[in-house]
């Protein structure tokens, strides 16, 4: 069986977005894995290779010269998979998965880390190495990176997650039609601008409640402040759960009466597929591949434009007929979000770039 490096650094330590994506990449694989990790500190899962170099001494280091190599710790594999915006220097075929396009464009506002994984992906694509693109969205914005980039787009699956539909949720009255966001409280969310809204949603739907649910980012300090410096009767309205387990998050998914994703952008957006999943109306902005994941399950909105986003809350919360072509557009969406199907494409690139095609 076909053998492939495959970086599973994002699968220790907290479980983001892209490490359930490297997961759901990682069990239904229909090939021959040898996960990798560029890390002294993680944890390592059973048969994992720990990279022997310092991850910010070999995120320097990839960002300008091609070494060190890993080759001969990663044994006799057919090509080199870095699932997360970096893979190392190799003389076997690279490839390397982009989700957004989000750091390279706003480097200002990323971690010093982050911007040493740009740098590292910037240099594998000069050297040739091949993009996997979650998105036709990412796929276009990689091309005015780099145009001379090869890309194949291969969308990601639909999550998994706890169907979790009885108990209570600390936090969270039992009452209320609940605006449900869920995801790590950072710029490119946009929370405050919902928080923003809550204001006239409530003077519509006294009743709605906006649950938050997501660990701290770089967004956290704004989140809160556009909390605080809201009317009492908003706060009163409004709930930051923070970071919350996959039983909570199943709990919250059936609780809620709508999804709201008012991002600046996305790559992919699990949120989306996940509210299909529960039957649950979305809305959302109309940036990144939110429109491709979406289709016409989700009332899409220009990013903040708060008329579009209060009358498309409102209707999402009180339109019953509209609700339920939303419910029934989702299921059909859905079904075209398979990892089955992830895997199968995923083998048919390997093979090719293995192939030298």
């Amino acid at each position: 069986m076909m053998r492939v490096a495959f970086d599973t650094g994002p699968l220790h330590g907290p479980i983001t977005g892209v490490g359930r994506a490297v997961e759901a990449m990682a069990s239904h694989a229909t090939v021959d894995l040898v996960p990798y990790v560029l890390s002294f500190r993680a944890n390592l899962r059973p048969n994992t290779v720990r990279l022997p170099y310092p991850a910010a001494l070999a995120l320097r280091s990839w960002g300008r010269f091609d070494h060190p190599r890993p080759d001969r710790h990663l044994g006799d594999v057919a090509l080199v998979h870095g699932t997360n915006y970096v893979v190392p220097p190799s003389r076997r075929p690279r490839l390397v998965t982009v989700y957004d396009c989000w750091a390279l464009e706003h480097p200002d506002t990323v971690h010093r880390d982050i911007g040493l994984m740009m740098n590292a992906l910037r240099r594998a694509i000069h050297t040739g190495a091949h993009v996997h693109a979650s998105s036709h969205a990412t796929a276009e914005r990689l091309r005015t990176h780099f145009p001379d980039a090869s890309i194949t787009v291969i969308h990601l699956g639909a999550p998994a997650f706890v169907d979790a539909r009885a108990g209570s949720i600390d936090g969270l009255p039992d009452d209320g039609p609940v605006i449900l966001s869920i995801g790590t409280l950072e710029r490119r969310k946009n929370l405050p601008f919902l928080v923003s809204l809550m204001k006239d949603v409530i003077g519509k739907v006294p009743a709605a409640r906006l649950v938050i649910a997501g660990g701290d980012g770089d967004d956290a300090i704004a989140v809160r402040s556009a909390v605080e410096n809201s009317s009492a009767r908003v706060r009163e309205r409004v709930h930051l759960l923070g970071r919350v387990n996959d039983e909570v998050v199943g709990r919250l998914y059936h609780r809620a009466k709508v999804i709201a994703y008012p991002s600046l952008d996305e790559g992919f957006g699990f949120p989306v597929l996940e509210a299909m999943s529960t039957d649950t109306p979305i809305v959302a902005s109309n940036v990144g591949s939110i429109p491709e994941v979406a289709g016409n399950a989700a009332l899409l909105c220009p990013t903040n434009d708060h008329v579009a986003w209060i009358e498309s809350l409102v209707s999402a919360l009180t339109d019953d007929d509209l609700r339920n072509r939303l419910i029934d557009n989702g299921r059909r969406q859905r079904a075209e979000f398979d990892w089955n199907r992830t895997a199968r494409e995923l083998e048919h690139l390997y093979r090719n770039l293995a192939d030298g095609a």
